[in-house]
């Protein structure tokens, strides 16, 4: 295996612009969402992705000093709530932090007892498969239990993009 070579010294990167560079590239928005037995746990993730079709793996990152994580960590097994375009305000509301993020929040169980959010493009039932400390974040990898039947025709997906909500446009050939 080829090592990469020395460098000999590693520049800072600033947190502002390594953030604002990453900006530029789009996301989708999800909502991952457990439930504790009491009530149901959730936040926004932007950081989400697909890792292995066999087995069924999913992945996400979040923050480290999460107060939403824990709890759900600590059941084992989660849902991914994939965002509609016209979920701005679930995003949102999930993002904040010390408020009621379930309110007026329309929601079904998963067969594992997840929150399944009324009107997600799709959803993934999952079970915590691994986790891995990443410098402020965790790692978390998902094996996928149960899916959506299919996300709805006409419907598309919120994007992140520069600081800002975003749709698609129209198909390009």
């Amino acid at each position: 295996m080829n090592q990469p070579p020395e460098t000999k010294a590693i520049a800072r990167i600033d947190p502002r612009v390594f953030r604002e560079t990453l900006g530029h590239y789009p996301s989708g928005i999800t909502v991952i969402a457990g439930h504790d037995g009491d009530r149901p746990i959730g936040f926004t993730c932007q950081s989400f992705y697909s890792v292995s079709m066999e087995p069924p793996l999913v992945s996400f990152s979040v923050m480290r000093t999460s107060t939403s994580y824990p709890p759900i960590r600590a059941t084992g097994r989660f849902a991914v709530n994939v965002l509609a375009g016209d979920q701005t305000a679930i995003s949102n509301q999930f993002a904040r932090s010390g408020t009621d993020k379930w309110n007026a929040v329309e929601w079904r169980p998963s067969r594992s007892g997840n929150p399944i959010l009324r009107g997600s493009l799709m959803w993934l039932d999952c079970a915590v498969h691994a986790e891995y400390e990443a410098g402020d974040h965790f790692i978390v990898v998902g094996r996928v239990l149960d899916t959506s039947d299919h996300a709805a025709a006409d419907d598309l997906p919120l994007l992140y993009y520069r600081g800002c909500y975003r749709q698609l446009g129209e198909p390009v050939v």
